[in-house]
């Protein structure tokens, strides 16, 4: 069985990210942003998706958040497409319905290489703390299509937002746990096309 695990690098004039993800973990990791609400979400990713995740990214925080939240997004699905190499034997397709306290996740995932985003969220709240939440759908959209994967995200209640967007981040995280496994029933690529 080889290793799916994929080192991370991407150099910018306005950010530069290394690290390292490995698929098959015990959800350890070691994660830093600059930015301490994104870390807490990717921690979260990591540890509930039991992926193992060395992450550091600097970035020009005095200017914006943007750029730093959409790179690490391009780079994570970067790494999560090298880790799952040609896709042979995975399960393909993960879904989670995940409470958080008083605020629910419905994630739906598809490595199956088409890249889109469905992004639904009802809580309305726009900041925790000074970080500008919209920016998370552009972290979302980078990693979608730089993972090729169809993501499913629908936030349908919560009134505490930092419940809602926990629930979001654990739910992507048990889709792909799921979606990442290997199936040993499955025989080279999950599709009838023979190719994905």
């Amino acid at each position: 069985m080889s290793n799916r695990i994929a080192k991370m690098d991407r150099k910018t004039t306005e950010t530069q990210i290394s690290g390292r993800l490995n698929l098959d973990g015990s959800g350890n990791y070691t994660i830093e942003t600059g930015i301490p609400f994104l870390n807490h979400m990717l921690e979260l990713l990591t540890k509930h998706a039991l992926f193992d995740c060395t992450l550091q990214a600097n970035g020009d925080l005095a200017v914006d958040y943007h750029h730093t939240v959409e790179d690490v997004g391009i780079v994570l699905g970067k790494a999560l497409s090298d880790a799952l190499g040609d896709r042979k034997g995975i399960a393909r397709y993960g879904y989670s319905l995940l409470p958080m306290d008083d605020a629910m996740a419905q994630v739906a995932v598809d490595l199956g290489g088409r890249p889109f985003l469905v992004y639904k969220i009802a809580n309305r709240k726009k900041k925790i703390r000074d970080f500008d939440l919209h920016i998370l759908e552009h972290f979302f959209r980078s990693f979608c299509d730089q993972a090729r994967m169809n993501l499913h995200i629908v936030q349908p209640y919560g009134d505490d937002v930092h419940h809602a967007y926990e629930a979001v981040f654990k739910g992507v995280a048990r889709a792909l746990y799921m979606a990442c496994a290997r199936d040993p029933r499955v025989k080279g690529v999950p599709t009838s096309k023979g190719k994905m």
